[in-house]
């Protein structure tokens, strides 16, 4: 038994998601420049659908990125703010692991996601299917020109997201793996995140309200390709999203 209420907003589409007891209620909308906006609407919608009040979840979970710095930031000061008031933990998801998860919903074994970073620049990482079927981390998630996107171990890898789309010629000469309509229009949405989060939750992977950080791969000016693992600094880097 768990009910659990996730929300994603890192790139244009703004989402949320409620889980109860394996059952899944969505409000999802690809808007950009409106998340503030939208989001804690969306909140209520999915929880009276459901007819659930806030204080009966066992936990909040967001896409903690890689992602648009405003977007990112938004998901964070929301989440923290709802756990903060409703004495609630919260499970951070990354943002590459939900949009991975769709494609090994379709029945991929694993998965390259790629975002559109802007500035030239694609956030990146690969992700295989666990025995339940959900994504699993393969290496660092990064962020780096198309032409400097690490190889992935060998196997059969499938590609998803927008950053497909952005960069298809570089990624396919980088990888010798083409875009695949419509898999490389792809944006992350709360429903994966969600899923994620029961798994991860009930792993006992789960942060107090304070500690739910984002993660905005961009932090480090050092050399790329940067790979990076760990929270961001809310403030710390600049929106690269239009």
């Amino acid at each position: 038994m768990c009910k659990l209420l996730a929300i994603e907003t890192s790139t244009e589409a703004c989402s949320a998601a409620l889980w109860v007891d394996g059952r899944i209620h969505l409000r999802f909308q690809e808007a950009p420049r409106t998340h503030a906006r939208l989001i804690l609407p969306m909140m209520e919608a999915v929880l009276a659908e459901a007819g659930i009040a806030l204080g009966q979840l066992d936990a909040l979970a967001f896409g903690r990125g890689p992602g648009a710095f405003t977007g990112v930031r938004v998901a964070t000061g929301v989440i923290q703010g709802v756990a903060f008031g409703a004495d609630l933990p919260v499970v951070p998801i990354s943002t590459l692991a939900a949009l991975a998860q769709q494609r090994i919903d379709a029945g991929a074994q694993q998965v390259l996601a790629a975002l559109d970073a802007r500035m030239g620049e694609v956030y990146w990482g690969a992700f295989k299917a666990d025995v339940q079927g959900l994504a699993n981390p393969v290496g660092l998630e990064g962020v780096c020109p198309p032409l400097a996107v690490p190889q992935p171990p060998e196997g059969h890898w499938v590609p998803v997201g927008r950053g497909w789309s952005a960069y298809q010629e570089a990624l396919a000469q980088r990888l010798d793996m083409e875009a695949e309509p419509p898999w490389n229009d792809r944006l992350p949405s709360a429903t994966e995140v969600v899923r994620l989060a029961v798994r991860d939750w009930a792993a006992g992977a789960s942060v107090p309200a304070d500690q739910a950080m984002p993660v905005y791969l961009r932090d480090q000016v050092a050399n790329k390709p940067r790979q990076v693992m760990r929270p961001g600094t809310v403030g710390a880097a600049q929106d690269t999203e239009r």
